[in-house]
Formats: structure tokens, sequence, C-alpha cells
């Protein structure tokens, strides 16, 4: 069996993978002129997700993995503005993001988890190191 990285098995890796093929399933809605304008925006901003998440997870200190954890959540709220935006201009309908609401609740809590938890770890090392 091939070695998996450490960010595979986290819970809000695996919601935001969910979150992110259920916005460009999502994105097909809009007409053919917005798919490389807001829809492109609105896909960028969800695989920033991941990605973030992914990219925090390989770094060694816990400062930099705080970091990456608050670009992901920054990315996450920004999905969901262009979500709005796409739903003013009248590309989805409210029930459309409504389906995706609990996700990014989801994601927004874990994000939060996972940050507070390299905090607890950063905090802690700083209080051994310190004489």
């Amino acid at each position: 069996m091939e070695r998996k990285f450490s960010f595979e098995s986290l819970d809000v890796y695996q919601t935001a993978r969910i979150l992110v093929k259920g916005i460009y399933l999502l994105q097909n809605k809009f007409p053919k002129e917005e798919k490389y304008a807001l829809g492109d925006q609105i896909r960028r901003a969800a695989t920033s997700i991941t990605s973030n998440i992914a990219e925090g997870c390989g770094r060694n200190s816990y400062k930099e993995k705080i970091h990456f954890i608050e670009i992901a959540f920054g990315s996450m709220t920004e999905s969901f503005s262009q979500l709005q935006n796409a739903q003013d201009l009248g590309y989805i309908k409210d029930e459309d993001i409504e389906k995706l609401r609990p996700l990014f609740n989801k994601i927004a809590g874990q994000l939060s988890g996972l940050r507070k938890s390299f905090e607890n770890i950063l905090n802690t090392q700083k209080t051994i190191n310190d004489p």
C-alpha cells in the first residue's frame, strides 16, 4: 500500500473536497460567458481551500501551518461570497446555495478547530522552550 500524506486523513480536507465538487457542479449552471469570469473565480477560491490545507500540513513550523489554515478559511468565505454574487446575478438559486451551506459551516468549524489545535501545540512548544 502506498503512503498517504497527513492531510488526506483530515476530516476538514475530506469535507472541503466534497464542497469543491459541489461548487464545480453548481458552476455548470452559469451561462457560458460566465464560466471563465465569475465561474473561474469561484473554482479558484474553492480549490484554494484544499490546496492551503495540504500546503499547511506540509510545513514544519506550526506558525506556518496556522497561516495556511487561515488562508484556507479566507478562501472558504470567498467561495461562499462568490456563490452569493452568482445568485444575485440570477445564475443560481437560493436553494442551490442552501444545499451547500452545511458544508461551508462544517468546514468553518473544522478549520477553526484545526487552527486551535495547532495554536495549542505552538504554545506548548513555546512554554517548553522558555527558560
